[in-house]
């Protein structure tokens, strides 16, 4: 009998010990990588850690007996910082999983790292069609939003409603040059003319050259293939030019809820804008945007900052069916053939490319006196639905796409 128990024992001691064997270090690590301290810094940020521990307190805590731990790093908008840090997390650290990595060209370049490593990166920050497409990975999935969604929600909008030329004002980056690509394509497709184009480096503090050029170019609609401060910066700046006062039309292609707080309803309003999560849509996101509010010095979240949560969740649903993350092309693909479902953006799946799929929403910024208080920024246009939101698959030029 004594024998007997010794050995029931000692075969419980190791069940329990293969609970979280196949976790890599005996922990699942999740490194939030992105711009802490720049002009992404709101619409990402310290932000997407919080957004990744409200997932992992969602999930629990641990996963089969294993505990889950966050890290974060600045990769300050460099792909060569950015892919440092990831090899130094991969290697040393034992991370098992970066996301966000907005900066299209920094989550490219940690896109080769994860496959290079067999790890996971989950982007909710960068916009880069290409990363579904001819730089797709089995180890990367793009969740929350990209240049084609935003072309074809916020470009095609503006076309039909009778902005038919354009002039571009594009961060001089992957992400503006793809959503410049992307819109024009767009526009072409509707009957619309581009009259020309103009770039500017990232973070930059003046755009009166680039405005006078987008100004004089005679177009109907700016489109701002740019993001965060640099968005803001121009709007406010062709705004002292006087440019929708003089009968053109700005178009911002991407645009978050921090860079319409930024700007203030005065200055914003009006502004058309193509969004995959707002805050108020619903009772569950509402809840979740309370309590994110109380953690990150009362920012509402963007959809950066949702798509980090739902990502992080469906991930670990995936390791915990799995049970191991010691394989990330394996993870992946158990990501992929797992429904997503989250509070956030409901209902999903994610696509071979790994283009997660699930509705976008076409928002006007409202009117000062239509607001019922801060945060109160956005009136519902269209719902796109998730069959149309993104690119068709036999379309990117993936090639984890068969035939």
């Amino acid at each position: 009998m004594r024998s007997r128990l010794l050995a029931a024992a000692a075969f419980f001691m190791l069940a329990g010990g293969a609970a979280h064997a196949d976790m890599s270090g005996g922990v699942v690590k999740i490194g939030v990588l992105n711009d802490m301290s720049g002009l992404y810094a709101d619409l990402s940020g310290q932000g997407s850690v919080v957004a990744a521990q409200m997932a992992v307190e969602a999930f629990g805590g641990s996963v089969g007996g294993a505990k889950i731990e966050i890290i974060g790093a600045d990769h300050q908008n460099k792909a060569d910082i950015g892919s440092n840090i990831a090899r130094q997390w991969f290697d040393v650290n034992g991370v098992d999983v970066i996301v966000d990595v907005p900066t299209s060209s920094v989550a490219l370049a940690v896109s080769d790292v994860a496959r290079e490593k067999n790890k996971v990166l989950l982007v909710s920050g960068a916009a880069a069609s290409d990363l579904t497409g001819p730089k797709c990975s089995p180890n990367t999935v793009h969740w929350t939003y990209d240049t084609w969604a935003l072309a074809n929600g916020t470009g095609k909008s503006v076309v039909q409603t009778g902005g038919d030329t354009w002039f571009f004002i594009t961060a001089d980056y992957a992400f503006g040059q793809a959503l410049e690509r992307d819109t024009t394509a767009v526009i072409k497709a509707n009957g619309g003319k581009v009259l020309g184009a103009v770039r500017h480096p990232l973070n930059t503090a003046d755009f009166s050259s680039f405005l006078l050029q987008a100004q004089s170019s005679g177009a109907k609609v700016i489109g701002l293939a740019n993001a965060g401060g640099d968005t803001t910066n121009a709007i406010k700046q062709a705004a002292e030019f006087g440019i929708v006062q003089g009968g053109q039309s700005l178009a911002g292609l991407l645009v978050f809820i921090t860079d319409v707080h930024a700007l203030g309803l005065q200055t914003a309003q009006g502004l058309v804008l193509t969004e995959a999560f707002y805050w108020d849509a619903n009772e569950a996101t509402r809840k979740f945007s309370e309590e994110f509010a109380k953690r990150d010095r009362g920012i509402h979240p963007t959809m950066v900052h949702a798509g980090v949560y739902s990502a992080v969740l469906h991930y670990l649903k995936a390791v915990k069916a799995l049970g191991s993350d010691t394989d990330g092309a394996a993870v992946v693909a158990k990501m992929k053939g797992m429904p997503t479902d989250d509070p956030l953006f409901g209902k999903g799946m994610i696509r071979v490319d790994g283009r997660h799929i699930h509705p976008m929403y076409l928002f006007e910024v409202k009117k000062p006196e239509e607001s019922k208080g801060e945060w109160d920024y956005y009136k519902l246009r269209a719902t796109i639905p998730a069959d149309e939101a993104f690119r068709p698959l036999n379309q990117g030029g993936c090639p984890l796409v068969k035939g």
